[in-house]
């Protein structure tokens, strides 16, 4: 998969795309990740991306005509690439968005800078995403949280591919405890059924766990999570304080 990045500042993103999952990624070809420099699109010899906004008001606001021309010089190298813009006012960034995105060839990722887009520079785009209702300098933090999240579910990225599957939100709710050696630390100990070595067991105590933990930290995700009779009626115990 291809990901473009859109940005004032491609620099940004040098050091964090040679890391960890990402970083392994791009060097064995699974990933392609570009950033492009914005200025490199500008019309004037000032390399002006941004002016003041009609009408009067406080801060900049991003060129329609660099935005444009940059976008379709990239979607002209890669015609079925999808455009997402980081924004505020887009849909709420989850790991649906993350599958959708997945399934794709290539993605356009904008990052958005001063206070905001011309409203014209939304009609290239064929998404709008936030990561969370909180103000950042800009988009390169969420484009990065993008990209990660997208290249989890993108097969040959994990060493184990069962391992995005049993992640917070995959399955619609927050992840069961997780537990390593030792077996005890400073009267801590690991829940006897994980060592009981019956797997029907730990499972079922796992699916309880990430109910139990999804209903006190995140009831909100229960509404839209994919759950079972026997998930159902654990749900009313808790609700009833018998579990």
């Amino acid at each position: 998969m291809v990901f473009d990045i859109l940005t004032l500042f491609p620099e940004f993103f040098s050091s964090p795309l040679r890391q960890s999952v990402v970083g392994k990624a791009i060097a064995k070809g699974v990933l392609r990740v570009e950033a492009h420099n914005l200025r490199d699109f500008t019309l004037d010899k000032h390399k002006t991306t941004d002016d003041y906004p009609y009408g009067g008001g406080h801060g900049m606001v991003m060129k329609v005509e660099p935005m444009a021309a940059a976008i379709e010089a990239l979607k002209a190298q890669r015609p079925g690439a999808t455009v997402v813009m980081t924004t505020p006012q887009g849909e709420r960034f989850t790991q649906k968005t993350a599958a959708e995105f997945a399934a794709l060839s290539s993605l356009i990722i904008v990052c958005g800078r001063y206070e905001g887009y011309d409203e014209r520079i939304r009609s290239f785009a064929g998404r709008e995403v936030s990561v969370g209702d909180y103000v950042l300098s800009g988009g390169e933090i969420p484009a990065l949280a993008i990209i990660d999240a997208v290249a989890r579910l993108i097969p040959g990225v994990l060493g184990e591919p069962e391992s995005s599957e049993s992640d917070s939100f995959s399955a619609g709710l927050l992840e069961y405890p997780q537990y390593t050696r030792p077996e005890e630390f400073r009267g801590m100990r690991v829940p006897d059924v994980l060592i009981s070595g019956n797997h029907a067991l730990i499972e079922k105590w796992r699916r309880q766990e990430s109910l139990r933990r999804t209903f006190h930290k995140r009831p909100d995700l229960i509404e839209f999570a994919d759950l079972t009779a026997e998930d159902k009626a654990f749900l009313e115990e808790l609700k009833r304080g018998k579990s």
